[in-house]
């Protein structure tokens, strides 16, 4: 399969989620979403505060104009934006992207809306977009997250030491996870009865 030479905005619809193209008009839905747990105190993500929604909006779609991020919000199945994802660190001439940048509000958390979104994302990056690998990222001390990546079948890579310096100064060690090519089919089946066992 030969990979696009850009990635243009798409939407992607399962039962439970619907992810669609980030737009300005999400901005008070997200803020609501947000607040929903007061995601933003979770010192090992980083999720905008109501104040800062809307130049996180912006900052989102002016990486998509550079080419780098392909936003979406995700909608629950009564169309109300819960959260965020995103493929980022897009390398279409290497086949391969991130999935991350991603919270949702508290909610719909450990539900089959997350499991749903990711398989929606994986399956358009390896079958649609013909990656050879997709990457998650996350801190080493997200437990949460590590655990939901781990439980999607991506194997660890390796520990990122000293990676960033987050916005309180502190530095993040960051855990990078993959799945590639090779493993889509099992990983696939599985996210598939993971989530016919939650619609049940």
């Amino acid at each position: 399969m030969n990979p696009p030479d850009s990635l243009e905005p798409v939407s992607l619809r399962g039962r439970h989620a619907e992810l669609v193209p980030l737009t300005s008009a999400h901005h008070d839905d997200l803020i609501e979403a947000a607040s929903d747990g007061e995601l933003w105190k979770l010192w090992y993500t980083s999720v905008p505060r109501p104040e800062d929604m809307r130049a996180e909006i912006e900052r989102r779609l002016q990486l998509q104009r550079n080419g780098t991020m392909l936003p979406f919000t995700v909608l629950d199945p009564d169309g109300k934006a819960v959260g965020m994802t995103t493929y980022m660190n897009i390398e279409l001439a290497h086949r391969r992207l991130e999935i991350g940048s991603t919270w949702y509000r508290k909610r719909v958390q450990r539900t089959a809306l997350n499991t749903e979104c990711k398989l929606l994302l994986l399956q358009y990056a390896f079958e649609e977009l013909g990656c050879i690998a997709v990457e998650f990222r996350t801190h080493f001390f997200n437990h949460q997250s590590r655990r939901a990546i781990e439980r999607l079948g991506a194997k660890l890579d390796g520990i990122l030491r000293n990676h960033r310096r987050l916005p309180d100064g502190s530095l993040r060690d960051t855990c990078v996870y993959s799945i590639i090519d090779s493993e889509w089919p099992a990983v696939k089946q599985h996210l598939s009865h993971r989530l016919r066992a939650a619609s049940r």
